[in-house]
C-alpha cells in the first residue's frame, strides 16, 4: 500500500485521516453491490479498523462517516456531516503565498480562540474538485472566500467571525 493512501474525512465535524479508504471502498463496492447500509457500515468498520484506530465510543460516528464516503464513491446521494467546528481549506501547490495564507489563518484562529480544522490541499487533482482557478484559494466551511491573493488580516478575521457565529463553533478558553 502506498504511504500516500491517507484520506481526510469528516467524523462528527472533525477531520480525521483514514489509511486505506480508497482500497476498502473499491473492495466493498465489488463484494456487496446491493447490501443494506447497516451491512456496508459493519464491513467498512471491520476492514478499516485493521489499519486505523477507531475508539469504541465513536464507532457509530465513524460508521456513518464511512457510509457517507462509500455513497460519495458510488455517486449516490448522501447527507453531508454537519460541522461542529470551523472547516478551513487552503488550496494551492505549496507556494510562498499558500504557506503565508495557511500561517495567517492559523494565527487568526489562535488569536480568536476558535477551534477548527485547517487543511492545506496541495494535490492538483483534489484542488480541481473545488472548481477554483487560482491559488491560493481560501474556503471557510465550504464557501470560497478569496482566490489568487492573501486577504488582509481584517478581512480574514471578519470571515472567521462570521463563520464561527453561523455554526456556533467551539471557542478555546484563554488562560
Amino acid at each position: 500500500m502506498p504511504s500516500q493512501d491517507i484520506k481526510q474525512i469528516t467524523v462528527d465535524g472533525y477531520q480525521v485521516g483514514i489509511i486505506g479508504l480508497q482500497e476498502v471502498l473499491e473492495q466493498v463496492a465489488k463484494e456487496y453491490p446491493q447490501a443494506h447500509d447497516r451491512k456496508i457500515q459493519e464491513e467498512l468498520l471491520k476492514r478499516l479498523g485493521r489499519k486505523n484506530y477507531i475508539p469504541a465510543k465513536v464507532q457509530d460516528s465513524y460508521a456513518k462517516a464511512f457510509l457517507r464516503e462509500f455513497k460519495k464513491f458510488l455517486g449516490l446521494p448522501y447527507e453531508e456531516d454537519k460541522a461542529s467546528a470551523l472547516d478551513v481549506k487552503i488550496l494551492g501547490p505549496g507556494c510562498t503565498q499558500c504557506d503565508r495564507l495557511t500561517a495567517q489563518v492559523m494565527e487568526a484562529m489562535a488569536e480568536m480562540g476558535i477551534m477548527g480544522n485547517v487543511d492545506h490541499i496541495k494535490d492538483i487533482k483534489e484542488i480541481g474538485k473545488y472548481g477554483v482557478m487560482g491559488s491560493p484559494a481560501l474556503l471557510i466551511n465550504g464557501q470560497v472566500k478569496c482566490v489568487g491573493a492573501v486577504p488582509p488580516k481584517a478581512k480574514l478575521l471578519k470571515w472567521l467571525e462570521e463563520a464561527k457565529s453561523q455554526i456556533g463553533a467551539k471557542v478555546m478558553k484563554k488562560r
